[in-house]
Order: C-alpha cells, then sequence, then structure tokens
C-alpha cells in the first residue's frame, strides 16, 4: 500500500508555550549557571584576594585599622567587578548553547517553522529529512523511504528502516519498534513526519543517561601562551618580593613592613588580569558573531578566523540567493531562455513542467523543486496538466549511485503505473540509454544554456503495468528522455564588494560547485574570482593522482560538477601546501571535508544537523557575506586581545618600578597595597571590557593573514610595551624626584607621583586602542566603556585628593592646581613618543597602498 504524505496542522503556538510551561525544556541535562556564591568562592582562590587578605591582617598587627578595613572594602569591590564580568561572560555563552543546540522543524498552525530542539513538546509534529538529529522519541504519522541511525541508543550499526502508524502489519512488537524514532538517532535518507511522544529526561536517551555531544569545551593556544607568561611573572615576583621583604628588614623599617612592602610588589607584579582577558574576549567574541550570524560552536575556532588563508564556498545559496526561478526550458528540439517571466507558456513545454512537477515532492523542501511547482502551478493551473487526484505509490530517492530521483504514481483512470524522473542530465542519460550521438547533440544544448548561467535539470518518463511488481532500482524502468529544465539562482547583492574585500585581505576565494563548468565559469567572472578560466571538474578530478592535484591547486580556484566526497581531497591538498582553510557545506557527505578543513562552516538554513554538527561555526543565513564578517571579527578579537595584553604588561613596569626603586634607594614609599588595588580596578575593566569593544581598525582586511602559530606576545610586541612601560616608569619617577626636590613632603608627593600614574595609566589606555588611530581621536568617544572606566577613575581621583578621609586613607598630602598640571602633561607626555610613532607608521602604509 502507498506511504502518503499528508500534512497535519499541528499544535498551535499557544499549546506549545503551555506544554513548555508543563513538561519543561527538552534537554536531558538542564544548563546549570553559577550563582553569586560560587563566583564568590572562585574570587577566594584567586592570588589578588589572598595577597588582599595578607596585607590586611599584617595592617591590624600594625594597627592600621583603618587600612585593613579599606582593603577588605576593595575585596567587595573585586568581587562587584568580577561578578559583574561572570555574568556578562555567562550570559553569551548561554546565549551561544541556545543557538547552538539541534534545531527542529515543526508545523505549528499549520505552518512549518524551525525552532531550537530544546523548545519541542510532546504533541509535536516534527518534520524529518535527510540529516536531521531527531529532537525527541516519538510516533511516525507518515513517511517516504525513512531509514535511521539508531547506533547512539541500540549500538545497532545498520540504518532502520521505519514505517508509519497506518500501514502496520504482522508482530506488533516488531512493528512498534519499525513505526518510534528515538532522540539522538540521525535521519539518513528518505523524510516524514513524527509526533512528538517524549521529551528530555522522559526519552530513551535520558533514561540510558547518554547525553549528546555540544559544544566542546578545547585549549586555546593563546592560552598556553598566557599561562606561561603568568607562570613566568610568578617566578620573577616571588623572587623579587622576597629580595625587597629582606632588603626593607634589614634598612631597620621592621620586618612586618618588609613584607607588607614584598606582598605590595607581588600584587604590582602579578598578571591576574590575564587569564580574565582570555576569559572575556573570546566569550563575547563568540556573541559578538552570533549577533552578525555567525555561530561559534567551538570556541578555539575564534583564533583561526584571523589566520584563514583560503575559503572554499559553495555556490547555491552561499554566493546566490537560494531562491531558484526557472528561466530555461528545452523539449521536442525547441530551447527557450527567457531573462523575464513569459506571458504564456507555449504547448510544447507543458510536458516538459507536467513530468517535472511530478518527479517533485508534493510539498518540496528543496528551492529548485519549489521553484518547478510554482513555475508549474503559475503556468498550467487551468490545464489538464496539474494532477491532485493522482495518488503516490512510491518514490525512489536520489543516492549517491544515481543522481536522480523517480516519483510512481497511479491515475484513477489508467492501468499503468506512471513515473516521473528528474536529475543531473548525466544521470537522466543514463536511465534513458541514449545512444552517444543523440547525448552529444544535448550536450550542445547544455553548453548554450549554462552559458546563461542556468542550473539544468534533466526530466524523463515511464510506465509501468500494475499487475507486476514495482523494481527495487530505478534502471528497469524504460525511461522516454522530455527534455531539460534550466534554473538560476540569482547573485547575492553584496557577494562582489565581499570578495574585493577577501582580495585586499590576502584571502583567496575557490569556488567549488556542482554546476557546470560554463555556469561556474560564468558566476566566477561575474564575482571576480581569480583565474576563473582555469576550470576543474569532477571528472578530471578524480583521473588526477594526489601529486598532480598538489600542482593544479595552487593555481585554480573553480571546481564544477564536483561530487560531495571530493571536497575533502581538496581540503587536504590545500591543507599539505600549507594552506588555513576554511570550508563551507549543507549535507551529510559534506561532514568529513568539514571535519578536515581546519574551519568548517555549515549552513543553518538548509544545511543537515550533521553537517552542523562537524562544523565548527554554523552561518545563521548561509550568507557569504557572514562569512566575511567573521573573518573580520575573529581578526579584530585577535587584534584587540594582542591590544589589551601589550597594555598589560606596558602598565604593569612602573607599577613594579615604583614599588621596587624607592626601597632600593632609601626613598619614601609610594605604593602601599591600598594603592595598587585602586589601580587594578582600572587595570581590570579597561584590559578586558574596554578593547574587547574596541572596533576594528582601518587596514584590518588589507593585512595579509597572520600565521597560524603567531604570537599574541611577539618581539616587537613585547619591546613596544616594555619601551612604553619603561617610558612610563621614567617620566613617573622623574616627577617624583622633582616633587621631592621641590620642597614637597613625602604625602604632597605621593599624591603627586600617584596622580601622575594614573593619567598616565589612563593615556596607555588610550594610545593602546588603536596602532594607527590617534589616542585622542573623535572615534574615541564611541566606546561607552573607555569612558566610563576614564571618567569613573577622574572623579574616584578628585574625590580621594579633596576629601580629608579619603586623602589620609591614601597617605596623601594636599596638592594644587599647578601640581595637577604638571601630572596631566607629564602623563600625556609618556605617550607622545607612541603616538608620533604612529603618525610616521601611517604615512609610511598610506604611501605604500598608494603606490
Amino acid at each position: 500500500m502507498a506511504e502518503m504524505i499528508s500534512r497535519p496542522s499541528g499544535l498551535t503556538e499557544n499549546q506549545a508555550q503551555n506544554l513548555l510551561k508543563i513538561y519543561g525544556y527538552n534537554e536531558i541535562t538542564p544548563s546549570s549557571q553559577r550563582n553569586v556564591l560560587t563566583i564568590a568562592l572562585s574570587v577566594i582562590r584567586e592570588p589578588m584576594f589572598l595577597l588582599l587578605v595578607s596585607c590586611g591582617l599584617i595592617y591590624l598587627i600594625l594597627g592600621s585599622k583603618l587600612e585593613a578595613q579599606m582593603l577588605l572594602a576593595f575585596v567587595f569591590i573585586i568581587m562587584g567587578i568580577t561578578f559583574y564580568q561572570e555574568r556578562k561572560t555567562e550570559k553569551a555563552l548561554q546565549s551561544l548553547k541556545n543557538l547552538s543546540s539541534p534545531r527542529a522543524v515543526v508545523i505549528r498552525d499549520k505552518v512549518e517553522k524551525r525552532i531550537p530542539g530544546r523548545e519541542v513538546v510532546p504533541g509535536d509534529i516534527v518534520v524529518l529529512k535527510e540529516g536531521d538529529r531527531i529532537p525527541a522519541d516519538g510516533t511516525i504519522i507518515t513517511c517516504v523511504n525513512l531509514f535511521v541511525d539508531e547506533s547512539l541508543i541500540s549500538g545497532e550499526s545498520l540504518p532502520i528502516r521505519k514505517r508509519s502508524i497506518y500501514h502496520y502489519s504482522g508482530d506488533y512488537k516488531s512493528f512498534q519498534k519499525d513505526n518510534m524514532v528515538f532522540a539522538g538517532s540521525m535521519v539518513i535518507r528518505g523524510y516524514g513526519l513524527m509526533k512528538v511522544e517524549k521529551t528530555g529526561k522522559d526519552t530513551l536517551l535520558g533514561r540510558i543517561g547518554k547525553s549528546i555531544q555540544s559544544i566542546e569545551p578545547s585549549k586555546l593556544l593563546v592560552q598556553a601562551e598566557i599561562e606561561k607568561l603568568v607562570k613566568i611573572f610568578s617566578i620573577v615576583g616571588m623572587f623579587l618580593c622576597i629580595n625587597i621583604a629582606f632588603w626593607y628588614g634589614l634598612l631597620k623599617y621592621g620586618w612586618l613592613n618588609g613584607i607588607l612592602a614584598g606582598l605590595t610588589l607581588a600584587m604590582a607584579i602579578l598578571p591576574e588580569e590575564l587569564p580574565v582577558i582570555l576569559t572575556v574576549f573570546f566569550a563575547l567574541g563568540a556573541w559578538r558573531l552570533a549577533k552578525s550570524n555567525v555561530l561559534t560552536r567551538r570556541i578555539p575556532v575564534i583564533e583561526t578566523l584571523g589566520a584563514t588563508t583560503v575559503l572554499c564556498v559553495d555556490k547555491t545559496g552561499t554566493l546566490t540567493t537560494n531562491r531558484m526561478e526557472v528561466r530555461g526550458l528545452y523539449s521536442g528540439e525547441n530551447l527557450e531562455i527567457f531573462q523575464q517571466e513569459l506571458e504564456t507558456l507555449p504547448e510544447n513545454f507543458h510536458n516538459l513542467v507536467e513530468f517535472g512537477i511530478l518527479a517533485s515532492l508534493e510539498k518540496p523542501f528543496d528551492p529548485m523543486e519549489k521553484a518547478i511547482l510554482s513555475f508549474g502551478q503559475k503556468y498550467l493551473s487551468k490545464t489538464e496538466h496539474i494532477h491532485k487526484n493522482w495518488d503516490l505509490v512510491r518514490e525512489y530517492p536520489l543516492s549517491d549511485e544515481l543522481f536522480a530521483m523517480s516519483n510512481v504514481w497511479k491515475a484513477p483512470d489508467s492501468d499503468d503505473y506512471i513515473i516521473a524522473v528528474k536529475g543531473s542530465p548525466e544521470a537522466i542519460f543514463d536511465l534513458c540509454h541514449l545512444q552517444a550521438e543523440k547525448i552529444n547533440y544535448l550536450q550542445q544544448i547544455i553548453k548554450k544554456m549554462a552559458e546563461n548561467d542556468l542550473r539544468i535539470i534533466g526530466v524523463a518518463k515511464a510506465e509501468f503495468k500494475q499487475d507486476k511488481k514495482l523494481p527495487t532500482i530505478q534502471h528497469e524502468f524504460n525511461f522516454i528522455f522530455i527534455g531539460f529544465i534550466g534554473l538560476t539562482d540569482p547573485l547575492r547583492d553584496e557577494v562582489i564588494a565581499s570578495i574585493e574585500l577577501c582580495k585586499m585581505a590576502g584571502i583567496r576565494i575557490i569556488m567549488i560547485t556542482g554546476d557546470y563548468p560554463e555556469t561556474a565559469k560564468n558566476i566566477g567572472k561575474k564575482i571576480g574570482i581569480g583565474s576563473y578560466e582555469n576550470v576543474i571538474t569532477g571528472e578530471m578530478l578524480a583521473q588526477m593522482d594526489d601529486k598532480k592535484l598538489l600542482e593544479v591547486i595552487k593555481n585554480c580556484n573553480i571546481f564544477a560538477r564536483v561530487l560531495p566526497d571530493q571536497k575533502l581531497r581538496i581540503v587536504d591538498a590545500l591543507k599539505r601546501i600549507g594552506e588555513i582553510v576554511a570550508m563551507t557545506g549543507d549535507g551529510i557527505n559534506d561532514a568529513p571535508a568539514l571535519k578536515a578543513a581546519h574551519i568548517g562552516i555549515a549552513m543553518g538554513e538548509k544545511g543537515t544537523d550533521v553537517a552542523r554538527e562537524s562544523a565548527d561555526i554554523v552561518l545563521t543565513d548561509d550568507n557569504f557575506s557572514s562569512i566575511v564578517s567573521g573573518i573580520i571579527s575573529g581578526r579584530t578579537i585577535f587584534d584587540n586581545l594582542k591590544k589589551a595584553i601589550s597594555y598589560v604588561i606596558s602598565i604593569h613596569i612602573p607599577i613594579i618600578g615604583m614599588s621596587l626603586f624607592p626601597v632600593f634607594m632609601g626613598l619614601p614609599l609610594i605604593l602601599a597595597p591600598v594603592h595598587i588595588v585602586f589601580l587594578e580596578m582600572i587595570i581590570d575593566p579597561a584590559c578586558s571590557i574596554v578593547f574587547e569593544a574596541e572596533p576594528p581598525e582601518k587596514d584590518l582586511m588589507k593585512r595579509p593573514p597572520r600565521k597560524a602559530n603567531e604570537s599574541l606576545l611577539d618581539r616587537n610586541t613585547f619591546f613596544l610595551s616594555f619601551l612604553q612601560g619603561i617610558i612610563v616608569f621614567a617620566v613617573v619617577f622623574i616627577v617624583f624626584l622633582y616633587s621631592l626636590a621641590s620642597g614637597h613632603d613625602e604625602y604632597s608627593s605621593r599624591a603627586i607621583t600617584y596622580i601622575t600614574l594614573i593619567i598616565a595609566n589612563i593615556c596607555l589606555i588610550f594610545t593602546n586602542r588603536s596602532k594607527t588611530r590617534f589616542a585622542f581621536s573623535k572615534g574615541s568617544f564611541k566606546n561607552r566603556a573607555l569612558i566610563l572606566v576614564t571618567v569613573g577613575t577622574l572623579v574616584v581621583l578628585m574625590l580621594i585628593n579633596t576629601n580629608p578621609f579619603f586623602r589620609n586613607l591614601f597617605n596623601f598630602g594636599p596638592v594644587d592646581i599647578g601640581d595637577v598640571f604638571i601630572c596631566i602633561v607629564s602623563g600625556i607626555a609618556s605617550i607622545i613618543w607612541f603616538e608620533a610613532l604612529k603618525f610616521v607608521k601611517g604615512r609610511k602604509v598610506a604611501k605604500r597602498f598608494d603606490a
């Protein structure tokens, strides 16, 4: 009996929301979030917290209760800042997790809609198609040639054939197994509809305690680099702290004061901001990418995005809109190519369009089938060529061996089955057993249609006696060739500009398509792909050995008529010649290539769950420009990360210097723990929130891709950061010596020196934001975090120096307007040299690009 496809109306949206409240989200393990206590415990384990507590205890022993209370207050302030950063990071990661959960197509209010798999509820009607991960346990309502991989549940390696509840016969237990599908299983072939019975922990997968693989936490390359840097700083800091404490004690300032000076230096040296930078940058970076329609499934890919040298893209739906339109027809020696819609369809094409519709799904998913159906409904709706009363008896689906699909129909007034087939021209030639002479003639027709950027589908028909058993394969039908349907898929408006941007950035674009070489060549020419005339076909690729492929792939940017499994060869060849490869894909057979590429990019709209699970990132809009946006974001994140680390290195040097030199020179101490903590309250949000929010540099996409193993803190970056820190330290130390020499006492000198250090710190933030823009350029005021940090710091600094209570707490003396002027001028002067360097470098870069 025929397995008929019908479309139930499904739940209403209100019913679904009510059921969601009753049954909860479709999750096996509900996502846990860190609470305030957990965050507080993580802060207590931090070295900076332990140092603050140690300093507070020493102040209590020394009888300085006010300083001890102040440090305790700072502990709570730091916990508040940490809590804010943790919550912001966690929200970003939670949003990312919600987006990355498997998607499901459900029917609600009689309309198909794609929702997160976690929002599926009992009673939902879920549309199943090839490559989908089944979101819940349920019953098959209707299906056609549906095979499911249940190895995750049962360990059974072979796909299992499923049947609908309307086709039960035989043993009930066997039927129940064939009729049910389970969460975590994968649709290997066919399509159908299921009614959800169990979700979340109530599913079989939930009961046996397994969990579906989701976002995998992988260790970042930069993480290892940061850990190494923190380790070096810690070892050096420990050595210097012991020496300072010992030296201070020998000078008979007191051993407790010596320990306090040592702990102060430890706080100055310890770069505890570095791990925070990584967490914030990559979490918020992934969140920003998601806002640009680029969903990051694996965080380490953010590192790799900026290093991409080759971008392999499919044409359909990525470079094009994926909205197919019929623009060419060939039948009975008549060829019609039209750029605009026809007023009427010539009679000699009616049979071609009729069988094109019969060879398609009644409710198609595929854009080509949708275009054929829409075209037929427009021009044949009032003719005898539309058969709403015919029954679908059987479907022969597309396979790797034969790129054609057939539908077997039963007409009420016919004793024969009527079979309609459509597929690639080569497959149709094979099914129709055409002679070589006829094929050569039709190849010329194909070439003419391909030169007009048309994607070509062959159509044929056959009849079969109803009293005979239907054959198992399509080749046993006696097909008669009808003709070709040509479809066009318009280019996306932004593609040409995006490809030009990639060229400027040194990124090579390779187009891999199933279209004919002429079509691919014309598209390549239109969008500006280099060497577009040099096209390698799938047939040519199959005849090449690996050595030959390594030679030709260096100069070939278009691959046409390529089979999905050949994409893996292309990716491997590119990797072997040293390229960093990003690869797009959407089908089950694309999964190996996506997994093999440095960056696998799956399509969110038309892609299968298999492709999405194999990919590193998912495009939620299937748009090429979103890939380019992702590369820009990846470069920006890495660029800003380098700036933030440069700033952290440079600001710690004057802090270390001002903790160290006064002790060795027998001068009054400038920095106590309270001063260091206030500086940390500026540094922490500056190096994470401020630098993360910085826009990309103007020349970001004019630079060649960075090397994949490029260090965050290379020799030049470290040297510049170190030089920045040394110059700031020199300026601050000179101001300190000048204030003492000009008659200021220890307390006023401390205040003047500290104000200078704070001003220089703010100037370092401004100047390190960009390697090309002026520190105080107009664009600076667009960064809200920067303005908040700057204004907040200056307001608090003013309060400290004008309020007697706070001034006494910080051991400051009074300062006048003249002193403040010196502080401001000196702080700004400490970065003038770097601004001059930007100006000189900018002129050189401008000349190079003008040339």
